[in-house]
């Protein structure tokens, strides 16, 4: 009844037929307790009201339930959360792999489940030494600068953000990074104030952006750290009666949908796609089938309506 492979078909529709004639139901639950699998994959996800976020998550909801595993989803939005969810879950034995989008478990946290024999895989994680499918954020910054400093600008601000729920050891700098790499690279010094960091909010970025243009020296163009942050920073732009692209321009990461309605410049990450290629490497896993353990997803610079050479003078 599990199509087993070495049954003879005589045998298979012999067992079929009696199961139909006496209306018996495979129990899901205890098939999975004979196989010592429950079948069953957690979710945590720190934020499930964002738009990266969402899409990870339905590429790997799509995938693992294709496959026949249950998701179960936890969202943990606090400090508070992660330790509760991290402390009852292994204890209940309620899933064979715990997937964690976006966000770092701790050493303590990562041990706690390991005991349990419950796989850890990252979708999104760039600072995970367990599986993981994520992008460089290192090299889409690199590409957002490149473009900047290719079209002549020089004097480059930089909207930053962090989860201040995440603890600052786990953070991923990738893209504060290659800022700074760039601007070295092109014989450039970091001028401080032309950097803000912000938690992820496009409202906190509109702030960020009215301290930009209050400087002596404003910038001639803005690297924010996600799509959602560049769309604020233009809201403060154009209320300042300034233009963009031709009086500032202004770059993000992501590819949200909304970049595309706005014109916006940015750098793509195929989100759903990184959900996809989670659930196969945890499939993978889970059937012990060689695996590569560290999938980057590569990202590409789309160009629109918001960046463009720096006004002269």
């Amino acid at each position: 009844m599990s199509n087993a492979y070495g049954v003879a078909p005589s045998t298979r529709a012999r067992v079929l037929r009696i199961a139909e004639e006496l209306d018996y139901v495979v129990s899901p639950e205890a098939s999975r307790l004979a196989r010592g699998a429950v079948g069953r994959v957690a979710l945590v996800v720190p934020h499930v009201d964002r738009w990266f976020f969402g899409a990870v998550v339905s590429g790997l909801e799509a995938e693992l339930s294709d496959a026949g595993m249950d998701v179960l989803l936890y969202h943990v939005g606090d400090a508070d959360d992660r330790r509760d969810f991290f402390h009852r879950l292994p204890a209940r034995r309620k899933v064979d792999a715990v997937v964690v989008v976006a966000f770092a478990v701790a050493e303590t946290e990562q041990r706690r489940l390991e005991r349990m024999g419950v796989l850890i895989v990252a979708a999104g994680g760039q600072n995970a030494v367990y599986p993981s499918v994520h992008i460089d954020d290192r090299e889409a910054g690199r590409q957002a600068l490149d473009h900047l400093l290719f079209l002549g600008h020089r004097r480059i601000a930089m909207i930053s953000a962090v989860d201040p729920d995440e603890d600052a050891a786990a953070r991923s700098t990738g893209r504060d990074d290659a800022y700074h790499d760039a601007l070295r690279d092109a014989g450039l010094s970091v001028d401080d104030s032309l950097v803000r960091t912000i938690d992820w909010s496009g409202v906190a970025a509109a702030d960020a952006m009215a301290t930009l243009l209050s400087l002596h020296r404003p910038p001639t163009a803005v690297y924010c750290h996600c799509d959602e942050l560049a769309l604020g920073a233009i809201r403060t732009i154009r209320r300042a009666g300034l233009r963009v692209p031709e009086d500032l321009s202004v770059i993000g990461i992501d590819d949200h949908p909304l970049a595309e309605l706005t014109d916006l410049t940015t750098i793509a990450q195929p989100a759903r796609e990184q959900g996809v290629r989670t659930a196969h490497l945890l499939l993978a896993l889970l059937r012990q089938q060689p695996v590569e353990r560290h999938v980057v997803v590569p990202t590409r610079l789309v160009i629109r309506r918001s960046t463009a050479p720096p006004r002269s003078g």
